[in-house]
């Protein structure tokens, strides 16, 4: 591979495609009145697979720090989307809690993160998807 062609790739790996997402995304659920950042969607998707884990499961999942956890959490919680209920097997921890509001959240944000998949993934085929797909994961692998 020529130099340049691993200059742009490194570009697009290292968040240049990740910001563009985000920024679209961002910008999609603003002008639907979602009220919450691609940061904390991030965080409720996690919640609405598995509702009730720990701040540190959900860091793990997210790939985040504990501090950007916790102000995410924070921030959800002045939301009123979450709540922090102890946890009742180690007195330490506390579960990360839906509320009903995050819960009916769900759905209308759903359907705009979809629309952002079929728009961005518009004119490939389910080959060329698959083999992106498998490449992000060797990626993931190789740097894991």
């Amino acid at each position: 591979m020529k130099k340049l062609d691993r200059q742009e790739l490194f570009s697009v790996l290292n968040g240049k495609l990740s910001m563009i997402i985000n920024r679209y995304l961002f910008g999609k659920f603003k002008e639907a009145n979602l009220g919450v950042t691609v940061e904390q969607w991030t965080v409720l998707s996690c919640l609405w697979e598995q509702d009730k884990v720990t701040q540190q499961k959900l860091s793990e999942i997210t790939f985040r720090d504990n501090p950007s956890m916790t102000r995410l959490i924070d921030n959800l919680e002045k939301r009123d989307l979450v709540v922090r209920v102890p946890d009742l097997t180690d007195r330490r921890a506390n579960l990360i809690h839906l509320t009903q509001k995050g819960i009916d959240l769900e759905q209308r944000a759903t359907e705009i993160v979809d629309c952002t998949v079929d728009k961005a993934l518009d004119g490939f085929s389910e080959e060329e998807i698959s083999v992106c797909r498998n490449v992000m994961k060797k990626i993931l692998t190789n740097l894991s």
